[in-house]
Parts: C-alpha cells; sequence; structure tokens
C-alpha cells in the first residue's frame, strides 16, 4: 500500500469513526470542546504512526483505544478543582467497569450517545448559527470553509462562530446531556436544524469524491426518528422525518454503477423506496394532523411528496410545487429557496420565465459562491437553445462545485452545450 494509499485509508475512517471518538471523550471528560482537540490528536497520531506500522486489523478500535488512552492522560495531568476531579474519577471508575474491549468498539452501534452530543452543541447560551456550526464540525468533519459553504456566509465568520462557541462550552461548565422535558423545546429547533444538514451533507456532499455519503443519511434518519418518539407532539419533528424519509427513497436511483449522479428528471423511479415513501408519507400526515402543515419542514416534505407520487416525470404536479415554493418563500426569506421556486416555474410555465427570476438573484451576496445558481441558469439556457452561454454558466457553476462528481457532471454538461451550439 502506497503512503497515498495509507493517507486516503486514515481520511475514509476518521470520516466514519469522528463522531464516535468524540461522542466517547465527551461522556468520559464531560467536556466536548475538549474532547474534539483530543480527538484530532488521535488523528495526528494515525497520521504519523500507520504509514510506517501499517494500517491496522481494526483500525476504528485502535483510533477509539488510542483517543481514550489520551484522555486518561489528560485527566492525570490536569491540574482541577477537588469536586470536579472527584466527579470525573467516579465517573471513569464506572466507565472502566463498563468499558467494552476496543476490539469490538468498531461494530458498536453509536446509539442515541450522538443525539445527546448534539443536545449538547445546541446549548441556548450559544447563538442558534454558533450552534449548527459546531455540531457540523464536530459530527460531519466538514472543514470551517465547507461550513461556510452550507450557511453561505464568510468563512471566517464561521471560522470565530466555532471559536466562540467552543470557549463557551469550555468556560461555562455545561454539561454534556439530553436537556429534560421543559428544556427540550428550547434546543428542539436547533436540534432539528443540526440534523437535517447533516442529512443533506450525505445526501449530496459538499466534498470529496463520492457524491453521496450514505452513513450520514442513515444516522440523520435514525436521529429523526428517535426525536420522535422523544417529541411526538412537535409537528415540525414529524415534517423533518417525513423529509427525509421521502429523500432518501431516491437514494438507489440517484447515481449509476460508477458512482455518477443521476438527476432527478432522469432518475429510474421503478428503483425509487416505496416503503420509504409510505413512511414519509405517513410522517407528513401525522405533521399536518399536528397543525403544521406551514412548517418549514413539512412544506419541503410536501415538495418532495409531489415527486413521489408522481409515476412519471412528465406527471409531476409542477404547479403545485411552485405553489409550495411560494408558501416556503413566503415563510423564510432565502435566495435559495427563490431558486428552488425559479426552477419548478420553469417546469410549470416555461424556462424564459424561470430564466427572469434566476437573473435577478445574479447579484445576491449569499449566492456568491453558490455553484447551483449558474448551473440552474445553464440548464435554462441550454433549453432556450443558447448553448454558448448555457457552457460558460455550467463551467462556472464546475468551478464553485467542492464535489468531485458534481464538477464532473458540470463538465459534461458544458461539453454537451458547446456540442449542440457547434451544431447549431
Amino acid at each position: 500500500m502506497t503512503a497515498a494509499d495509507v493517507q486516503a485509508t486514515i481520511l475514509g475512517v476518521w470520516r466514519i469513526e469522528q463522531p464516535r471518538l468524540i461522542t466517547s471523550l465527551s461522556r468520559m471528560l464531560r467536556d466536548v470542546p475538549l474532547a474534539e482537540d483530543l480527538t484530532q490528536e488521535t488523528l495526528v497520531a494515525a497520521l504519523e504512526h500507520w504509514p510506517v506500522s501499517g494500517v491496522p486489523e481494526k483500525p476504528g478500535a485502535w483510533l477509539m483505544a488510542t483517543a481514550k488512552r489520551r484522555a486518561l492522560d489528560h485527566l492525570r495531568h490536569a491540574s482541577m478543582r477537588t469536586q470536579k476531579h472527584g466527579m470525573l474519577a467516579h465517573d471513569l471508575a464506572r466507565e472502566q467497569e463498563t468499558m467494552p474491549d476496543f476490539d469490538s468498539a468498531l461494530d458498536d452501534d453509536i446509539g442515541d450517545e450522538l443525539l445527546r452530543l448534539i443536545f449538547t452543541a445546541c446549548h441556548p447560551r450559544l447563538s442558534r448559527e454558533a450552534r449548527a456550526a459546531l455540531a457540523l464540525r464536530m459530527i460531519c468533519g466538514l472543514t470551517t470553509e465547507e461550513i461556510a459553504r452550507a450557511f453561505l456566509q464568510a468563512e471566517a465568520a464561521i471560522a470565530q462562530r466555532i471559536v466562540r462557541a467552543k470557549r463557551t462550552l469550555s468556560e461555562s461548565g455545561l454539561a454534556y446531556e439530553t436537556p429534560c422535558r421543559e428544556e427540550l423545546s428550547e434546543r428542539l429547533a436547533s436540534v432539528l436544524e443540526v440534523v437535517y444538514l447533516i442529512f443533506n451533507e450525505g445526501y449530496t456532499a459538499a466534498r470529496g469524491d463520492e457524491w453521496l455519503r450514505p452513513q450520514l443519511c442513515n444516522e440523520a434518519l435514525r436521529m429523526g426518528r428517535v426525536l420522535s418518539s422523544i417529541a411526538p407532539t412537535e409537528p415540525e419533528v414529524h415534517g423533518l422525518v417525513a423529509l427525509m424519509e421521502l429523500n432518501a427513497s431516491r437514494m438507489a436511483a440517484r447515481i449509476d454503477a460508477a458512482g455518477e449522479p443521476i438527476l432527478l428528471m432522469e432518475q429510474n423511479r421503478a428503483l425509487w423506496d416505496r416503503l420509504q415513501i409510505r413512511r414519509g408519507q405517513l410522517a407528513l400526515a401525522r405533521a399536518r394532523e399536528l397543525g403544521g402543515a406551514g412548517g418549514f419542514y413539512a412544506l419541503q416534505a410536501a415538495i418532495v411528496a409531489c415527486h413521489a407520487e408522481a409515476a412519471t416525470s412528465d406527471a409531476t404536479d409542477w404547479r403545485r410545487i411552485a405553489a409550495l415554493y411560494g408558501d416556503l418563500a413566503a415563510l423564510v426569506q432565502s435566495p435559495v429557496i427563490e431558486l428552488n421556486r425559479a426552477v419548478a416555474i420553469g417546469m410549470a410555465e416555461g424556462p424564459a420565465a424561470a430564466l427572469a427570476i434566476v437573473d435577478a438573484l445574479a447579484h445576491e451576496p449569499a449566492l456568491k459562491s453558490y455553484h447551483l445558481l449558474p448551473s440552474v441558469r445553464g440548464d435554462l439556457l441550454q433549453k432556450l437553445s443558447r448553448f454558448d452561454e448555457a457552457r460558460a454558466a455550467f463551467e462556472d457553476a464546475a468551478d464553485l462545485a467542492g464535489n468531485t462528481r458534481e464538477r464532473e457532471l458540470l463538465l459534461r454538461r458544458a461539453a454537451t452545450a458547446a456540442r449542440a451550439a457547434r451544431d447549431a
């Protein structure tokens, strides 16, 4: 195995194991930022040792053992208040009694510890934006640049937000916890946002060589289902579960055998998971029963349901989808929502009507680095037979795309537009 292969293996294992390591150390240390720091040190240790000694037979177990050793070393040498030291010693004693052997740790389910970590990161003392950014950094392993792209904000602002959030958690002694019932509602909206962003990162990865990260989608779905049992009368919980179930039902049709993306209108709908669609429809019905039909997640789920209920792409009720996007835009002022509404209008009324909306969004600061803006524009221009302009738009979108598969798809679309221009 070459050095490049070893590094790729380390980063691949790291992406999977990082949440498990942080949750385990957070439970031990009762300090989430410190847990993240020690987890990063564990990655450095792997990068130093594995190229020399080789990749361990069970790399996840190696990382867990190394991380816990570093946590124990920290506790032995840190200067702590007597009371806190006594509490941690008691917790560690209990931890040692129940700690599984490291060889089997790789196969252990994270369980609800990951959700507990999100609740900690979403403490009300942190700003709403800081909660989501911190959780994405710890749980998804996203870089500051990638988080900034997700929020359509400046990288420097996101970096400061994460630093301040970690400092607040460290200095205030906030517990690693799942809040009691009376505290749940004040954190729930932020927790839902984080779970939603985790799912989105799995559904369309912001970086890397693969377009999908199914593990993140599955983990977000699991947490959504747990939340629906914790807060069964909250309509937006059911709305989010519906949205994730309906979107996840298309996973098998979203890539081909080589892992290349397949766009919605070109997907084989026979591959859509009908059982998962049914689960999504039931969750959406529950959200509506609870009075949440106009909620942020329920409206998006209703949009995806329109696709799920259409036997063919031609049977899609695009006017209904455009109207739902209008309701969503009235609820949340977002240029991304307006861009999606433009796509629906383009399908319902024609590309010229949509292009007028897209061109009006061209100078939105939040969309300056958003690759889907020129991508949508390129699609509309191609439908209008303005092929040279379409090619340039797709090339611009490819330059902005952070995911390798998506970039390659956009470059193929640019090449198709270029051929059409030559043949015109």
